[in-house]
C-alpha cells in the first residue's frame, strides 16, 4: 500500500486539545464560515474578517474584525486586492491578537475579489509569526466571472502558497458536475460552501481526534505544499454491515472524481476516515485497498479516527491534488516580467555561443600623401588659412586639446635629421603645427 510515513503526535497532545481558529475572510469567506459554524468542531473558534461593517453584521461568528480605514472610506476594497492588502497591513496588530494562542489556523476565502485575495496572504503570514500552523481552504472563480477575477485569483493563490503551510484549492468551475440546468446561483454557491466545509471538517477530524492511525499536521502540509494547483474533494458516508463497500462505491461514483480518473491523475491523495468504536482494521484495509488501486502513482496519506457518535457508521473525506499543468496560469505579474526580461538574454547567449567566428578583416592600407612642389603647397596652405579666417556663424567654437601621443620610433628614419623648412619641422603634422581643430 503506497502510504506516507506515519507520524504520531507528541506526548501529552491527547490531554491538551488542539486550539483551532477559523478565519472567514471577505464576502465568500463569511458565507463559507456560516456553513462551517453549523459543523461540530471541538475546540474551534470562528472569526469573521471583512472590510465593511454591513457585511459583518449578519455573521454569527463569536469575533468580528472590521478592517475599515481611511483608505477604504467605508466603500470596501472595490475588488482591488492591493487595497485589501493595505487594510490588513494597517490592522496587523488586531489580526495578530486574534491569532495569539492558536495551535492551528484555518483560513477560508474566495479568491478573485479584493478582500479575500488581498487579506488572506497577510493573515497567513501573521498567523505563522505567532507560531500557529496555517492551512488555507480557498475557491477559485467560475470562468464566467471574467479574466480579471481569474488573474487576480491566480496571483493571490501564489502569494497565499508562499505564506501558508498548505493550501487546499477548489475551482468553482468543477461545481458544474454537481448541478443541473435548474440549480440556482444561490444553491450553487451553497453546494460549494457545503462541500468545502465538509473537507475542512474531515481534515480537522484527522488532526484533532484520537485515532487508529494519526497524522501530524506538518506531514499534511508537506504533502500538500506545491501540489495544490488542482484539487478535488469527495465525501461519502454509510452505515450498517456493508458500510465500507458502500462508501467506496459512493466515492468512485462521485462526480468530482470523474469515475476515478481524477485519482489516476493525482500526485497526492489524503483519505480521512472516521468511525465508531466498532470500526475494524479489516474495514480500513478494504477501503484503502480500493483507493490505492485507483491511484497507483500518487502519494497516499491515510488517517482513521474514532468517534463515539459514529457507532455503526463510516464517513470518508478524500482530497486529491495534482500539479497545475499550466505554470503560466499561476505566474504573477512579477514572474511574467522576470520571464520576459530573461528571454532576450537567453537568446543573446545562444547567438554568442553558436556564432561561427569568421576570418578577421585585413588591415586598412593608407597610401602616403602625393608629392607636391613647395610653391603649390604654400598656395594650398594659404587658401586654407583664408578659409579659416572667415567668421563662422556658430556662436561657440569648440576647442580641441592635443592628444598625449608620443612618437616612440620613426623606424628606419629614427636617426635622420628633422626636416626643417623656414623654421618649421615638417615632420610634425600640419594640423598640429597650425593648431587646426578637427571636426
Amino acid at each position: 500500500m503506497n502510504t506516507a510515513p506515519e507520524t504520531h503526535l507528541p506526548a501529552g497532545s491527547a490531554a491538551k486539545p488542539i486550539s483551532l481558529r477559523i478565519f472567514g475572510v471577505g464576502s465568500a469567506g463569511l458565507n463559507m464560515l456560516e456553513q462551517i459554524a453549523g459543523k461540530t468542531l471541538q475546540g474551534a473558534a470562528c472569526i469573521a474578517v471583512g472590510t465593511r461593517a454591513d457585511s459583518l453584521a449578519p455573521s454569527s461568528a463569536a469575533e468580528k474584525i472590521c478592517l475599515e480605514s481611511k483608505l477604504l472610506r467605508g466603500l470596501g476594497t472595490g475588488g482591488d486586492p492591493d487595497r485589501g492588502r493595505a487594510a490588513a497591513e494597517e490592522s496587523a496588530d488586531r489580526l495578530k491578537a486574534s491569532c495569539e494562542g492558536a495551535d492551528v489556523v484555518f483560513i477560508v476565502a474566495g479568491l478573485g475579489g479584493g478582500a479575500g485575495t488581498g487579506i488572506s496572504p497577510i493573515l497567513a503570514r501573521i498567523a505563522r509569526e505567532t507560531g500557529a500552523l496555517v492551512l488555507a481552504f480557498v475557491t477559485l472563480p467560475f470562468d464566467c466571472e471574467g479574466n480579471r477575477r481569474r488573474n487576480q485569483a491566480q496571483h493571490g493563490l501564489l502569494q497565499l502558497k508562499a505564506e501558508s503551510d498548505g493550501v487546499i484549492c477548489l475551482p468553482n468551475q468543477k461545481m458544474f458536475k454537481l448541478i443541473d440546468d435548474r440549480t440556482s446561483v444561490a444553491d450553487t454557491f451553497k453546494i460549494t460552501n457545503e462541500f468545502l466545509a465538509d473537507g475542512l471538517k474531515g481534515v480537522w477530524r484527522l488532526l484533532a481526534r484520537k485515532g487508529l492511525i494519526e497524522i501530524h499536521f506538518a506531514d499534511l502540509c508537506a504533502l500538500l505544499r506545491d501540489r495544490h494547483g488542482e484539487s478535488a474533494f469527495a465525501t461519502a458516508q454509510a452505515d450498517g454491515p456493508t458500510r465500507s463497500r458502500e462508501t467506496v462505491d459512493q466515492l468512485l461514483a462521485h462526480p468530482m472524481l470523474d469515475a476515478g480518473k481524477t485519482l489516476a491523475d493525482s500526485d497526492a491523495v489524503l483519505v480521512s476516515m472516521v468511525g465508531g468504536p466498532d470500526l475494524t482494521m479489516v474495514e480500513v484495509s478494504r477501503v484503502m485497498e480500493h483507493i490505492n488501486s485507483k491511484c497507483p502513482r500518487a502519494q497516499v496519506m491515510m488517517g482513521a479516527a474514532i468517534d463515539e457518535d459514529f457507532r455503526e457508521r463510516l464517513a470518508i473525506t478524500l482530497i486529491a491534488t495534482r500539479h497545475n499543468e499550466s505554470s503560466a496560469a499561476q505566474a504573477g505579474p512579477g514572474d511574467a516580467a522576470r520571464t520576459e526580461a530573461a528571454t532576450p538574454v537567453d537568446q543573446l547567449d545562444k547567438q554568442l555561443l553558436n556564432r561561427v567566428s569568421g576570418a578577421r578583416p585585413h588591415s586598412r592600407f593608407v597610401p602616403p600623401p602625393p608629392s607636391m612642389p613647395p610653391e603649390q603647397m604654400e598656395q594650398l596652405m594659404a587658401k586654407q588659412a583664408m578659409g579659416a579666417a572667415r567668421p563662422r556663424k556658430t556662436a561657440a567654437r569648440m576647442r580641441q586639446s592635443q592628444l598625449p601621443l608620443e612618437i616612440i620610433s620613426k623606424g628606419r628614419f629614427d636617426k635622420s635629421e628633422p626636416t626643417i623648412h623656414k623654421g618649421e619641422d615638417l615632420d610634425v603634422p600640419t594640423y598640429i603645427r597650425r593648431g587646426v581643430s578637427l571636426n
